[in-house]
């Protein structure tokens, strides 16, 4: 068993601790707000990049492990990165368009 070298571990503990926070950050904050609106901000900023750091330290300790470049997981952050987002619009369009205060223009839709 082979031992981790010091430049890989202490950016990827870094990271590591910076995704807990930030992740920890995006849940709480949607515990803490009240409506559905408010809530959607802070999970999908906050988790998303809680969970790109986690890849990136990843990519760190594999590249270290292997003794080469992985970057497998720059697969993962790109789709997350376009996903996380189009996700949260597509649910803030389908609120909108059921709250029952939303005015309704003359037309009718």
């Amino acid at each position: 068993m082979s031992t981790l070298p010091l430049w890989a571990s202490i950016p990827a503990t870094f990271l590591l601790i910076l995704s807990g926070i930030l992740t920890l950050t995006g849940s709480l904050g949607l515990l803490r707000f009240k409506r559905f609106y408010s809530r959607m901000h802070a999970p999908t900023l906050g988790n998303t990049v809680g969970v790109a750091a986690v890849l990136l330290a990843s990519i760190l300790v594999s590249s270290a492990a292997a003794g080469r470049p992985v970057v497998h997981e720059l697969i993962i952050i790109f789709f997350l990165v376009i996903t996380s987002p189009v996700t949260a619009m597509l649910l803030m369009q389908a609120a909108i368009s059921r709250d029952p205060r939303r005015p309704v223009d003359d037309e009718g839709s």
